[in-house]
């Protein structure tokens, strides 16, 4: 197939390139309309207890509260004549809005709930219909409407999950636009330090335009058949420009390498296809396989970053072996055009080159060496012995933010919100006796301030209130249960508040079901924890095959788990140290919280996939070289010192642009930048650089072992870069091109 590929490019470059041409800019055609597809909010399971109860509500009770206007007198209390005339009209034009249903109001109710304990602040609570997506559009222009100043006596801010749906969307945006702003002349300036050639510099950035608009048309066409997240634009972006510059790196060294030998141009195309390509291909398949294993869990913001990680992947790969080589076959000799005044003239040999002296080095001690590193990793994750997880809330936008206010002062300033209630459905009729038994049980669990009902209101386990109660939560067919706590939301008590509930014993011959914010985060937690064994498993599996596919041994694939699994839990330790534990949080200006479960299972995947990336791009060259009869030793030594330099290049580059989500002002954007970039250079840095050569040196001859029959199964239907083609004879060096490489 490689061979092919080289064939094409060399005999029809420039139609290749018209083709390409034409196809991107389809691509930006359809990928422009991804956004206006594309949703927010994904963190819940659909098939949870905590989602059909939001279902159900929906369908026969109008919906949960997920809006709640916070009102402040301008001028004394909410009781005064003046501000009731003004609370009652905003709540009357509030109950003209056809995106809203369920109004309620301190005014209308004289809840002593629904206002501040100094009086001088009162609620409007109500559902914003719709889908998630489409309620965080309603909220948008509803905020835009009401919020502020209202008939010059109150004014008016927005909190709920509607409002914080609304503000996380619109801040993905602009995170993503300064982020861009920042990684890309970052990465151009970096690639005409690496290149030290203006036109080789050029080169992966068109890899990566075509990696980044290639995944925007394919999220554009998947959010026409399938729900996926808005968030997924930053991996699409950060993933397209680093990969699409990964394999271009990878690919212009090798030929501008068989250059320097003194190969045609033609015969220089077909041994980077065979080789550099070959490695392109095999390690896009690691990573794509790493980021499937998102499709396990039914939560659509992971599956949009399954979706859109394995798409990504594929693009760059297929940009840079088809439009790569026809650009090379054009070129020619004037890839090193523009040479810079840093530009080395030569070619270091690999086995004075500074990462095959180090691997040397490494391996004359490799216990010496290796266990400091492994040591310092250890020390590194051990902040994972005390990690907590949770879902996004208010906490990870800014201080600024007007929905985190309203959020804090409704802890602060009432006696337990209605917003952060938990919610009890139970799709039966109930009689009042045991409706009344069931919620004064429920009222005397630990940490409920109140729980109402159509019978009323109970606390301590006795009635609260004399009347009635709320009509409106009783139907002939169903009844809807208010369980008001005095908790911090998403708190660990709270939590065990969701499961004390569900462990309470119902009315005979019903089946409740338990929704609310505090119970979608056990739901979620739950969810994901019971489908990540198999995420590994998957990874795992793939993983192990793949590279045996490559190396034709046993030992290798376990060898780059063991140490990717060490490299990962340095990486996450960290960030819980950091994002959880709340270090740095001043620095990087976020609020420590529980990690994002969501996220940290992503940056699990992408980072173990880009660290299979790096793997495969030494190994492969150890491999080639290993079957040219090379001793172990000298094959990893020179193997480093053919790749170290392209493996640190391109894991800065890439580094650069996850490290550029550090300036989000979602903490959890910032948590999988800064993770992300972090996990690259670990593994570039320490793995590569020293772990892996003290790994091959300890196991010798035993790292390429593998059983008699899977030999003959490599033998069969294994890969490698070697490729057919024989290496170029190298020139006299004073016969040599003179060369602009700086990797």
């Amino acid at each position: 197939m490689f061979e092919r590929i080289a064939e094409l490019a060399i005999r029809r470059s420039r139609p290749v390139l018209v083709v390409a041409v034409v196809v991107v800019a389809l691509m930006g055609a359809v990928g422009a309309g991804a956004f206006g597809k594309l949703l927010g909010g994904g963190f819940a399971d659909p098939a949870s207890q905590s989602t059909r109860a939001g279902e159900v509500i929906d369908k026969k009770f109008g919906g949960e509260t997920n809006l709640v206007l916070l009102v402040r007198a301008a001028d004394g209390r909410v009781d005064t004549p003046a501000a009731e005339k003004s609370g009652r009209a905003l709540v009357a034009d509030l109950k003209n809005e056809k995106t809203l249903a369920n109004v309620v109001s301190y005014w209308e109710t004289d809840s002593p709930d629904l206002r501040s304990r100094d009086g001088r602040e009162a609620m409007v609570l109500a559902h914003v219909k719709g889908d998630e997506t489409q309620q965080q559009k309603n909220a948008t222009e509803l905020l835009d409407t009401y919020t502020g100043t209202y008939q010059d006596t109150l004014t008016v801010k927005a909190g709920g999950g509607a409002a914080v749906g609304s503000d996380m969307s619109t801040q993905v945006v602009d995170d993503l636009i300064l982020a861009e702003a920042i990684a890309i002349p970052l990465t151009l300036l970096l690639l005409l330090f690496v290149f030290g050639s203006v036109v080789a510099a050029l080169l992966p950035l068109a890899i990566a335009i075509i990696a980044i608009l290639g995944s925007f048309a394919q999220l554009s066409v998947l959010g026409s058949l399938t729900d996926v997240s808005n968030s997924a634009t930053n991996l699409t972006t950060a993933l397209g420009l680093g990969l699409g510059i990964d394999y271009a790196l990878l690919m212009i060294s090798r030929f501008r390498e068989q250059l320097a030998t003194g190969a045609s141009v033609d015969d220089a195309v077909r041994r980077t296809v065979n080789t550099a390509g070959r490695t392109v291909a095999f390690s896009a398949a690691t990573v794509a396989a790493a980021l499937a294993a998102l499709l396990v869990f039914p939560q659509y913001f992971l599956r949009s970053f399954g979706y859109a990680g394995v798409g990504v992947v594929a693009i760059a790969a297929i940009g840079t072996l088809f439009v790569m080589p026809a650009l090379f076959v054009v070129l020619g000799h004037r890839v090193n055009s523009g040479k810079l005044p840093w530009a080395r003239t030569a070619r270091p040999d690999a086995r004075t080159s500074v990462w095959g002296r180090l691997a040397r080095t490494v391996m004359r001690r490799p216990a010496l060496t290796a266990l400091p590193v492994l040591a310092v990793m250890l020390l590194a994750a051990s902040p994972l012995l005390g990690i907590t997880f949770g879902t996004p809330d208010e906490r990870v936008l800014p201080e600024g933010a007007e929905s985190r206010q309203v959020a804090t002062a409704l802890e602060k300033n009432f006696n337990g919100s209605d917003a952060a209630a938990l919610h009890i459905v139970i799709e039966q009729r109930v009689s009042k006796a045991p409706l009344e038994t069931y919620a004064g049980e429920l009222s005397q669990l630990k940490g409920v301030a109140r729980v109402e009902t159509s019978a009323g209101t109970f606390a301590d386990g006795q009635p609260a209130e004399a009347g009635p109660g709320d009509a409106a939560l009783g139907r002939p067919d169903a009844q809807r249960i208010s369980v008001v706590s005095s908790l911090a939301p998403r708190s660990d008590e709270a939590q065990t508040l969701v499961e004390d509930v569900r462990a309470l014993t119902p009315p005979d011959g019903t089946h409740p079901l338990v929704g609310g914010v505090d119970a979608e985060l056990v739901d979620s937690k739950e969810s994901i924890s019971s489908r990540l064994p198999i995420a590994v498993a998957l990874v795992g599996v793939t993983t192990f095959f793949l590279l045996f596919l490559f190396t034709g041994s046993i030992v290798q694939p376990l060898r780059a788990l063991v140490l990717n699994v060490i490299s990962l839990g340095a990486t996450l330790g960290v960030m819980t140290w950091i994002f959880q534990d709340g270090n740095l949080s001043s620095l990087l200006g976020f609020t420590a919280q529980p990690m994002e479960v969501s996220m940290t299972v992503l940056m699990f995947c992408i980072a173990f996939g880009l660290s299979m990336d790096y793997e495969v791009f030494v190994t492969s060259r150890i491999k080639e070289l290993h079957d040219l009869g090379e001793d172990n030793e000298s094959a990893v030594a020179d193997g480093l010192g053919h790749t170290g330099g392209i493996v640190t290049a391109a894991a800065c580059l890439l580094a650069v642009s996850f490290f550029a989500f550090g300036t989000a002002q979602l903490s959890f954007m910032q948590m999988f930048g800064l993770g992300s970039g972090l996990a690259i250079l670990i593994d570039a840095v320490a793995v590569r650089g020293v772990l892996v050569p003290a790994a091959m040196r300890l196991l010798g001859r035993t790292a390429w072992y593998a059983p008699g029959f899977l030999r003959k199964f490599h033998a069969r239907f294994g890969l490698s870069e070697s490729g057919p083609a024989e290496p170029a004879t190298p020139l006299p060096s004073e016969d040599r091109p003179r060369t602009s490489s700086g990797v």
